[in-house]
């Protein structure tokens, strides 16, 4: 079997996951592939396209999509597969250039078809008709991957079309993460990680911290990232006349499970976030977790009293009174939430995700073609997908 894995870019999380996946599935008679469309434009922009690996290609090592003109990167990206000629494609979701052109080149080539979304509807607003068009895209493919069983409820529509769903592929690399962090449970430091931009609630977290500080905690908090509002963060702050917060600006992965290791609990407070590969991090490092409820992943990795506690993002007290939870709490309770997190997060390991990917793959790899219909055919073939990443700092709504 031969397996094509296809996104706009694949920097930051997805380095790991590729090169276990090329050598879990190589060992398991699948070759793998990657096909990166772009080298510059990703929202990641502290991770630059290094990539060495000739299993790995990208198609516009020094251009975004911005730089470029749809008709090209859609003749590329089919020429591209023009010459690998893959018997499974995986892709995101179709809304992108990479989703949209895999799906085509799957339908006029007999190709079995995985979409990958860590996106839920609620999160994403469109009108009546794009939406219908989206699901009628996405009915075409064979399977979903999704980060875990909490995303049901928006794709289980798709299952009396053919289209199985699996998971996993919110994943990071836990063992680095563990074998480079010590918790310290007598620690007095909160820390959180994340983009300096509205949708992350930074402002929302520093007016709760207030509360912190004139309650008497000895907690502080130090802030790791860097954007558009720093300035303005740091001026709240002052504002707000704050005396245990520090913000260090953004910091490399190398670098963060040291952070981890100063650290009693990880907080993160975003208005919204399909998913959150940092809480995945903080967990690994074997941090408890005080996470905003609009957090998808906390709807798979924290147990409320357990591994941390959830909060209301836009409702200050309820922030506060999450920290003031996990100050309570003695030396014995910190370090069994720090197991907990540990035991957690395993579940979503590398290996996890290969495995599941391979039941998927050899499970779709023995079905029949899906042959679209003539309706869904047209709009297929009309579709070239887009690049949007304008959401990942807005709130949609």
């Amino acid at each position: 079997m031969k397996v094509v894995v296809l996104n706009n870019d694949f920097r930051a999380y997805w380095k790991g996951r590729l090169i276990f996946l090329h050598d879990y599935l190589a060992s398991n008679d699948v070759a793998f592939f990657a096909l990166e469309l772009f080298g510059k434009g990703s929202p990641y922009t502290f991770d630059k396209y290094d990539n060495m690996q000739q299993w790995w290609t990208c198609l516009f090592p020094g251009q975004s999509a911005n730089e470029l003109i749809e008709g090209d990167i859609k003749t590329a990206v089919l020429r591209a597969l023009d010459h690998i000629k893959p018997d499974v494609i995986i892709a995101p979701s179709i809304v992108f250039f990479a989703g949209a052109l895999g799906m085509q080149w799957a339908k006029n080539n007999g190709c079995k078809f995985i979409m990958f979304d860590d996106a839920k509807s609620a999160q994403v607003k469109r009108n009546v008709v794009v939406q219908w068009i989206k699901d009628t895209i996405i009915a075409q493919a064979d399977a979903l991957w999704l980060p875990s069983a909490f995303y049901d409820a928006d794709y289980t529509r798709f299952l009396n079309k053919g289209v199985q769903l699996f998971y996993g592929f919110s994943s990071i690399d836990n063992a680095y993460f563990t074998s480079k962090s010590s918790y310290q449970a007598s620690a007095d430091s909160i820390i959180c990680v994340a983009r300096l931009v509205p949708i992350k609630n930074i402002d929302g977290l520093l007016k709760a911290w207030q509360l912190v500080e004139q309650g008497n905690s000895k907690l502080s908090i130090t802030i790791i990232g860097d954007g558009s509002e720093m300035v303005l963060l740091k001026q709240l702050a002052i504002r707000l006349d704050l005396k245990r917060v520090t913000f260090t600006g953004a910091v490399s992965n190398v670098d963060l499970p040291a952070y981890f290791s100063n650290a009693a609990a990880f907080i993160l407070p975003s208005l919204s976030e399909t998913w959150g590969l940092v809480v995945n991090e903080a967990m690994a490092a074997g941090l408890p977790v005080l996470l905003s409820l609009n957090v998808n992943a906390a709807q798979s990795l924290l147990q409320e009293g357990v591994n941390g506690f959830g909060f209301e993002p836009t409702d200050i007290n309820s922030i506060y009174n999450a920290v003031l939870n996990f100050d309570r709490l003695d030396r014995v309770e910190r370090l069994a939430m720090s197991a907990a997190s540990l035991k957690l997060v395993n579940a979503m390991s590398y290996q996890a995700m290969g495995d599941q990917l391979l039941t998927a793959l050899n499970g779709i790899n023995s079905n029949k073609f899906k042959k679209a219909g003539w309706l869904a055919a047209a709009i297929i073939k009309r579709w070239n997908g887009r690049n949007n990443t304008a959401g990942w700092n807005v709130l949609q709504g």
